[in-house]
């Protein structure tokens, strides 16, 4: 009788150990030091509406596989989904901003790619008003930002993490000059 109980606990823990999956590891994109200055009593950026690809909108890391493939990593997750992330990361790093006056931004994210041993890059169209003054649009822009990645997941999402911060920066630039145009992305 020990023999074949034994037999069975053995069994058990082989099937319990090849059940073992890699533990999931949450990234985001709001870096852990925020840089830049405290907040003026000037006006304030407000984040009126948030768009992303339906691609990579999700809470698994989508990376780019060659010219035309995907892969949705099930083991790397953002903290959020991509959009809530963004979202998050984008009220931090504009909170440093001292615009003259309110004005809102609406975002609608062309591109999101990460590339692992490449770059991170995000291509956005924004707009910047003045809230209450229905369509009337202060600036229209598009900024394609780019950074170069080591091969590590932490290392794209450290390189996305400055295209985020590089966003912020024009964003708030567009909101405190008194002229029209867009910020040169360089």
């Amino acid at each position: 009788m020990a023999f074949p109980l034994k037999i069975t606990l053995v069994t058990a823990c082989l099937l319990l150990a090849a059940c073992r999956s890699d533990p999931i590891q949450f990234h985001t994109l709001t870096p852990a030091q925020l840089s830049g200055t405290a907040r003026g009593n000037g006006g304030e950026i407000q984040i009126e509406s948030l768009s992303v690809p339906a691609q990579v909108d999700r809470p698994q890391i989508v990376i780019r596989q060659g010219n035309s493939g995907v892969a949705i990593l099930e083991t790397q997750w953002w903290a959020a989904s991509l959009v809530d992330e963004l979202r998050s990361a984008l009220v931090d790093q504009l909170a440093n901003s001292s615009p003259q006056r309110r004005v809102s931004v609406r975002l609608d994210v062309q591109r999101f790619d990460s590339i692992p041993g490449q770059y991170g890059l995000i291509d956005v169209k924004w707009r910047l008003r003045n809230p209450g003054e229905g369509d009337s649009t202060l600036i229209t822009c598009r900024s394609t930002l780019q950074t170069p990645s080591g091969p590590s997941i932490d290392d794209l999402v450290v390189a996305q993490q400055n295209n985020v911060k590089r966003l912020a920066a024009l964003i708030s630039q567009a909101a405190t000059t008194a002229q029209r145009g867009c910020p040169s992305a360089n």
